[in-house]
């Protein structure tokens, strides 16, 4: 007898059937991801917009804030968010980090680290490129994609250096506020002179370098080390080039002073009350005294 051969329907149907299990797996992983870039395409594209401006009419300003106002206004107020967008990110929310930065150096992967999308990001790197600069925490906090509940997660985390008066060129003085480059070039010498800062108030005795000045970017400064010595240290043979007195008989002056008075009484107050120096005077060679030991 010839052998027994197996029926091929029986195979044909084997195969029929794998091919159609491997065909409803890849459609439903393909279906996954569409969902997925749909989803995150509708975070992109609603709930990321971290900030809107929007026209507030004047009887709404005076209602808000207590204030006639004659026309609209724009008024910065967080976006509103759709309910499919507020669904979808509960599914799908990025991961956010928080780290030490500075806005004025981070990267664009930096910032969608730190939450933003990839649009607000390479925003704020534009801002900078086009010479933009954040001196303040706060103005960080103005910029059009940086929501209020951003900033104050991040506030904490934000790192701007200060410029230190004994290490800065022309250049870093001449970016802070209310200072040009005539500004800083004298900024610059009055430290040569001096043979480094002692302390900030020092500015202000730069020639029309006024309070207000000080005033505007004292919270932005430090004074870092350096060989500064305050010129009751300074030999009688320098002290009349000392950039505070600049004057053979007064630097005389106070020479003999400081010969016949102890350290204790060497002050800018015993100088005015011994007739060494007047009011104006007084005022500039005593603005460090605090920090003498």
């Amino acid at each position: 007898m010839g052998k027994k051969e197996k029926p091929e329907g029986g195979h044909s149907a084997f195969k029929a059937g794998a091919v159609s299990l491997a065909f409803l797996i890849i459609g439903y992983q393909s279906a996954l991801f569409v969902h997925r870039a749909a989803a995150l395409q509708i975070i992109a594209n609603e709930d990321h917009p971290d900030t809107v401006f929007v026209a507030v009419p004047a009887t709404e300003i005076q209602e808000e804030s207590g204030a006639p106002s004659a026309e609209k206004r724009e008024i910065r107020r967080s976006s509103s968010r759709s309910p499919e967008a507020r669904a979808v990110g509960r599914s799908y929310r990025r991961k956010v980090e928080n780290f030490r930065f500075n806005p004025n150096t981070a990267t664009v992967e930096d910032f969608q680290r730190l939450g933003f999308s990839e649009k607000q990001a390479a925003s704020i790197v534009a801002y900078r490129e086009k010479g933009g600069r954040f001196r303040r925490k706060s103005d960080f906090a103005k910029s059009y994609v940086v929501a209020d509940s951003v900033y104050k997660r991040l506030e904490p985390y934000i790192d701007i250096p200060k410029t230190d008066i004994n290490r800065a060129d022309s250049a870093a003085f001449d970016a802070l506020p209310g200072i040009g480059p005539w500004f800083a070039s004298k900024m610059v010498a009055y430290r040569e002179a001096l043979g480094g800062y002692s302390c900030p108030e020092q500015l202000l005795n730069i020639w029309r370098f006024d309070e207000e000045k000080y005033n505007g970017l004292r919270d932005l400064i430090v004074c870092g080390p350096s060989e500064a010595k305050l010129f009751w240290d300074w030999d009688d043979e320098a002290l009349h080039g000392h950039p505070d007195i600049r004057n053979a008989s007064l630097a005389r002056a106070i020479a003999l002073y400081r010969k016949h008075h102890p350290r204790e009484e060497w002050t800018a107050r015993g100088l005015l009350d011994a007739g060494v120096v007047g009011e104006e005077q007084a005022r500039k060679l005593g603005r460090c005294e605090k920090l003498r030991d």
